[in-house]
């Protein structure tokens, strides 16, 4: 037993002074690297260069009385259907004769739309209710470029329609917009963590981290009109004004002290 006496104590030895150093890298291992975060969100404001108008065309066929047995007659349903697709015909060629191509008129399928209606007072004063169907069409008008929107509006009005349901604004690379309020939220966050670490006297390193707060939200800009609004409003009521995005960052760098 004595003989191995001093092989013990020296592999003891070595273990004592390995294990300091062993507890000293795991301890850096386990120490995160100094980091600088930053949050940073950007706007983009766009001019739309597209445009959608909507609008719809319908027929009614003749009220009549609940009860009675003709309140779906089918030659009044017929008739108001012709007559439907007769002003549909003449819309699409009126919107043609105003530049536009055909392949740029959206005509959507037929609705059929039950309606009840207060009729005359009977004579013990009771109120009857009667009966029509409406048939509509809605159509939809895509525009490439928007400074004929006043005209083809005027076209729209001018074929009769019902109702007018609005103007939906847009862009014709939505893609590109929201790359570039991303790149915007970006630069924002760099520039946001090089004032900060010049200011604490400390480097920027490589990023750690970086992800999305919020992705690029794109929305087209909806303007709402009546079928009459064209004889009473201005062409600046039909200014696109502008589509903002929204994009959000957040980005961790590593940072060192300045030497």
């Amino acid at each position: 037993m004595t003989l191995f006496r001093p092989a013990r104590l020296l592999l003891l030895g070595s273990l004592l002074v390995a294990t300091p150093l062993l507890a000293g890298q795991a301890l850096a291992e386990a120490t995160p690297p100094r980091q600088l975060h930053v949050q940073a969100e950007a706007t983009l404001s766009m001019v739309p260069n597209r445009a959608t108008l909507s609008a719809r065309l319908w027929e009614r066929t003749p009220a009549v009385a609940r009860d009675e047995e003709d309140s779906s007659d089918p030659t009044a349903l017929r008739e108001a259907r012709d007559r439907l697709e007769e002003r549909a015909a003449e819309l699409i060629r009126t919107l043609e004769e105003a530049g536009l191509e055909r392949d740029a008129i959206s005509a959507g399928s037929l609705n059929v739309h039950p309606e009840h209606i207060p009729g005359a007072r009977t004579i013990e004063g009771h109120r009857e209710t009667l009966v029509r169907t409406r048939l509509e069409r809605p159509f939809q008008v895509k525009v490439a470029d928007l400074e004929s929107l006043p005209l083809l509006l005027d076209a729209l009005t001018g074929a009769g329609v019902n109702a007018l349901d609005g103007v939906t604004y847009d862009l014709a690379d939505r893609d590109a917009a929201t790359d570039e309020a991303l790149v915007m939220a970006l630069e924002k966050a760099r520039h946001k963590a090089e004032l900060m670490a010049s200011t604490l006297g400390v480097t920027l390193g490589s990023v750690i981290t970086v992800s999305e707060t919020h992705s690029p939200v794109y929305a087209p800009r909806m303007m709402a009109m009546s079928a009459d609004m064209r004889e009473s409003a201005p062409q600046a009521e039909y200014r696109p004004g502008t589509i903002t995005i929204d994009a959000g960052v957040s980005v961790s760098w590593e940072i060192e002290p300045e030497s």
